[in-house]
C-alpha cells in the first residue's frame, strides 16, 4: 500500500513537469523574432530622427471677435419707471334725454371725427321747434305792420344829436384808454352805457326796441335754443379714436348726462416718467428717450423729452418729465408700465470702446487690439462711460492706449496673451 501511493505520487510529479515545460515551449518568441522587432522599431524611428531637423508645429490662431474703435458721441442716460396715456380721451355724455333710436358705434370701433356714434329719438324736440318758429312767425309779422302804419319818425332834436357826439367820442376815447390800460373794466361799461343811451335817445335803436318789446327777440333766442337741443339729439365723435366701455343699449330711455361711452385716441401716446430733483438740469426738451414696455419683451420705442413739470413733489422729491412716443401706432395702451432711459448727457466726439472689450489683469485696465494677426496687450485709461460704451484717454507711451480706427477685440480674448496668433471672424 505504501509502494503504492510512492508510485502515484512520483506520477503526479512527472505530470507537472511535462506541462510546466509545455507552457514555456509556448511562450518562447521563435529563435531570431526579438531581434527583427527591436531592429524595425529602431529603423521605423530612424528617419524620424536622421531625415529631417527638430521642428515644433505652430498653434492654431484662436477665433475671435472684433470692432473698430471709433470717434462718437457718448450719451450718458437716466433710468426711471412710467406710465403710458394719452391727452385725447373723452367720456361722452348724453346732452338730451330720450330714447337711444340708434346706436350704430361699438366696442373697439375706429372712428373719425364727426362719425354718428348714437342717435336718440327727436320727434319730441322737432314738435317743440316747429312751434317756437310759429311763435317767432307771429311777433315778425307784427313788428312788420307796426312799422308799415306807424307815421313817419321826427328829426332827432339837435339837442339830441349833439348828445350822440359827444357820447360817441366818449366812448372811442375810453375804448382806447382801456386797451392801454389806463381806465378800468366798469370805467369803460359805463361810457358804452352812456353811448348807447344817446343812440335810444337820439332814434337810432327805435327798430330794436320795438321788436323787444314785442317779444320777437326772445322769440327768436328761443328758436335757436330748441335747434342747438335737436342737434345734440345726434351724439357724434369729437375726434378720431377707437371707442370702449359703452353704458347705454339701443331702444334705453336715458337722461341728460347720462355716459354713453369713451373714445380714445391712441396715435398721439405719451409717457409721464419722474426723475430726481437732482436731475431736473439733465432734462432738455427734445431728448431722445428709450422705452421697453413689458408687453413688448426685447422691443425699443422711440421718444422725445416734450416738457419738464413746473412742480417738484414734496414727499419723494421727484418732478414729471412728459415724454411723447414716436410711430406706436396703436400698440401702446394707456396704464402700460414703461422702463424710461432719457438721454441726460452728450458728450460729442469721444474715442469708445464697447465694454466688452476691456479687461483688468494686476488691478490695471486694458484691451487687446489686432495687429497683423497677432493680438497685441494695451492698458487704457477710462473717461466717461455708460452700461455700452467707455471712452478711451490718450495713452502715456507707445505701450498704452489706442488709436482711431483700430481694431478691438470684444470676444474670445479672456485667455489671450501678448503676441498670441488670433483671427477675426
Amino acid at each position: 500500500m505504501r509502494r503504492l501511493k510512492t508510485a502515484w505520487g512520483i506520477v503526479l510529479v512527472l505530470v507537472v513537469l511535462i506541462a510546466g515545460g509545455y507552457v514555456l515551449f509556448l511562450r518562447k518568441p521563435p529563435s531570431g523574432s526579438g531581434n527583427r522587432e527591436d531592429a524595425e522599431g529602431v529603423s521605423g524611428l530612424a528617419p524620424a530622427v536622421s531625415g529631417s531637423p527638430k521642428t515644433s508645429a505652430e498653434p492654431a490662431p484662436l477665433p475671435v471677435k472684433a470692432v473698430t474703435a471709433l470717434r462718437r458721441d457718448l450719451i450718458i442716460t437716466l433710468k426711471s419707471p412710467g406710465e403710458a396715456y394719452t391727452e385725447r380721451k373723452a367720456v361722452l355724455k348724453a346732452e338730451a334725454g330720450g330714447v337711444i333710436k340708434s346706436l350704430p358705434a361699438r366696442e373697439g370701433l375706429r372712428v373719425r371725427k364727426g362719425d354718428v356714434l348714437a342717435e336718440i329719438d327727436d320727434a319730441e324736440y322737432r314738435l317743440s321747434l316747429d312751434k317756437l318758429e310759429a311763435l317767432r312767425l307771429k311777433y315778425l309779422s307784427e313788428l312788420h305792420l307796426e312799422k308799415q302804419f306807424a307815421a313817419a319818425d321826427d328829426e332827432a332834436s339837435p339837442e339830441a344829436q349833439a348828445g350822440l357826439t359827444k357820447a360817441q367820442a366818449d366812448h372811442e376815447a375810453a375804448l382806447a384808454a382801456f386797451q392801454a390800460g389806463k381806465i378800468t373794466a366798469a370805467d369803460l361799461e359805463k361810457a358804452s352805457r352812456d353811448y348807447e343811451l344817446a343812440l335810444i335817445a337820439a332814434g337810432r335803436k327805435k327798430e330794436e326796441i320795438i321788436a323787444t318789446t314785442k317779444g320777437l327777440t326772445g322769440a327768436e333766442i328761443d328758436v335757436k335754443t330748441a335747434r342747438l337741443i335737436l342737434e345734440k339729439t345726434v351724439i357724434r365723435a369729437p375726434f378720431s379714436g377707437i371707442l370702449t366701455d359703452f353704458k347705454v343699449s339701443p331702444g334705453e330711455r336715458i337722461e341728460s348726462g347720462r355716459e354713453i361711452c369713451t373714445i380714445v385716441d391712441l396715435s398721439r401716446m405719451k409717457v409721464k416718467a419722474r426723475v430726481l430733483e437732482s436731475d431736473i438740469g439733465k432734462m432738455m426738451p427734445g431728448r431722445g428717450v428709450d422705452l421697453r414696455f413689458s408687453a413688448y419683451p426685447g422691443r425699443v420705442f422711440k421718444g422725445l423729452v416734450e416738457s419738464v413739470g413746473p412742480i417738484v413733489d414734496a414727499e419723494d422729491k421727484t418732478c414729471p418729465v412728459f415724454i411723447a412716443v414716436e410711430g406706436s401706432g396703436d400698440e401702446i395702451k394707456p396704464g402700460m408700465h414703461a422702463e424710461v432711459e432719457i438721454a441726460a448727457e452728450i458728450h460729442r466726439n469721444r474715442l469708445l470702446v464697447p465694454q466688452d472689450a476691456i479687461l483688468v489683469r494686476g488691478g490695471r485696465k486694458l484691451v487687446f487690439v489686432v495687429e497683423q494677426g497677432l493680438a497685441k496687450w494695451r492698458y487704457v485709461e477710462i473717461g466717461l462711460e455708460n452700461e455700452h460704451d467707455a471712452e478711451i484717454l490718450p495713452g502715456n507711451d507707445a505701450a498704452s492706449g489706442i488709436s482711431e480706427g483700430d481694431t478691438v477685440i470684444v470676444e474670445g480674448h479672456f485667455t489671450l496673451a501678448h503676441d498670441s496668433r488670433v483671427v477675426v471672424r
